[in-house]
């Protein structure tokens, strides 16, 4: 069965239509302020999808059925696994909002709009929380008081799943050699806007570091990462600054913003090589933050056989792999200087960065969400 992948972000709507052996038949990445595509733009790139879909037929032939795969942020404890969305899924969707305000609405508003304009279509929802439910009690626990935790559902999430769940099975495929298993403890570093760290075993995740919201963990570009909660209650009750203006500032203007004044990778490194004082730092503290979670990671699985990097920063920053790994010889991650830039050079493809003898297998890998949605939306429709 062909997917249509619908993945919502804070500013753009990405469509994909993957035919039934995952090729992608078409892609279309759509303006969405505030996270909203203009319903009339959806409707007109959805028909345009259709069209393609229907000339990559063989003469004589008509297109199959259609199904749907929606990237969700959060699940929630109730979501684990994709779901086949009907009304009764969408409310319960929608009630998870308070948990991921900043990124629930754009993802529920492209189920809608999907829902309207495809409505013979099966709609499948797969959550970026979902991977991360396999997170021990040790991992997912906060403390902080039971009744904080067992009214509220106070816990560790973690998000960015459907990438790490890609990037961490590409890392034992590329490691598996003569009918043998691949790599069993892979940390998988989702580089990006957003970021993210994750600890996998044996296909599951057993840590991360973001938590409750997508603002826990690394420095980001606009998002602080950790900061010290008893800063933010002192700004509250000694500076007066209201909760949706800290709100505001953590996930919108803290980061690598905050630091350089830009969220641009490329430029803060280029800046930092010429010594500009703020770039300079922005990196330091970026990389500071990312080395000491790597460690954490491969910490959690008692070990690591494979260290993997994927997103838009972790694919295309050369300098940003090379800095994150220095020093991390100790725990058997060297990189080969040649390979690592010839990765950015060749422009894409799973590559393997690895340093010649190095204990650790360390690979750049193409961020496919995608894929993961649409595995993930087989899977609902054969279990049905």
């Amino acid at each position: 069965m062909d997917v249509l992948v619908v993945n919502a972000g804070s500013s753009t709507l990405k469509l994909a239509l993957l035919a039934a052996d995952d090729s992608v038949v078409e892609a279309r990445e759509l303006a969405a302020p505030a996270g909203h595509a203009p319903p009339a733009d959806v409707r007109a790139a959805v028909a345009a999808l259709l069209d393609r879909r229907r000339a990559a037929e063989p003469a004589g032939g008509s297109a199959g059925p259609l199904a749907v795969g929606h990237r969700i942020v959060h699940g929630g404890t109730e979501f684990v696994a994709p779901v086949r969305v009907d009304d009764a899924v969408a409310a319960r969707l929608a009630g998870l909002t308070a948990l991921a305000p900043l990124h629930q609405p754009a993802a529920l508003a492209a189920l809608d709009e999907m829902r309207a304009a495809l409505p013979d279509a099966v709609q499948v929802a797969c959550f970026d929380t979902a991977f991360h439910a396999t997170l021990p009690p040790a991992a997912a626990t906060y403390a902080v008081p039971a009744a904080w935790r067992e009214r509220y559902g106070i816990r560790r999430y973690g998000f960015h799943g459907l990438s790490h769940a890609h990037a961490s099975g590409r890392a034992v495929e590329l490691t598996a050699t003569g009918g043998a298993g691949g790599a069993r403890r892979v940390v998988t570093c989702h580089l990006g806007s957003g970021a993210s760290l994750a600890a996998v075993r044996d296909g599951a995740s057993v840590d991360t570091t973001m938590g409750f919201t997508p603002l826990e963990g690394l420095v980001m570009a606009t998002r602080s990462g950790d900061v010290d909660p008893g800063l933010l209650l002192w700004l509250q009750t000694e500076a007066g600054l209201g909760a949706q203006e800290l709100t505001d500032a953590l996930f919108h203007s803290s980061g690598l913003t905050a630091l350089a004044g830009t969220a641009d990778m490329r430029a803060i490194v280029e800046r930092a090589g010429r010594r500009e004082e703020s770039a300079a730092l922005a990196l330091a503290v970026y990389l500071r933050r990312l080395r000491a979670g790597i460690v954490g990671m491969a910490a959690a699985l008692g070990g690591l056989d494979s260290l993997v990097f994927t997103g838009g920063v972790g694919e295309r920053s050369a300098p940003v792999r090379a800095a994150a790994v220095a020093g991390l010889g100790f725990a058997g991650i060297e990189i080969d200087p040649a390979r690592n830039l010839g990765h950015d050079a060749a422009a894409g493809g799973d590559t393997d960065i690895s340093a010649a003898g190095a204990g650790v297998r360390t690979f750049v890998v193409t961020a496919r969400e995608d894929l993961e949605i649409a595995r993930g939306v087989r899977e609902v429709l054969l279990g049905s």
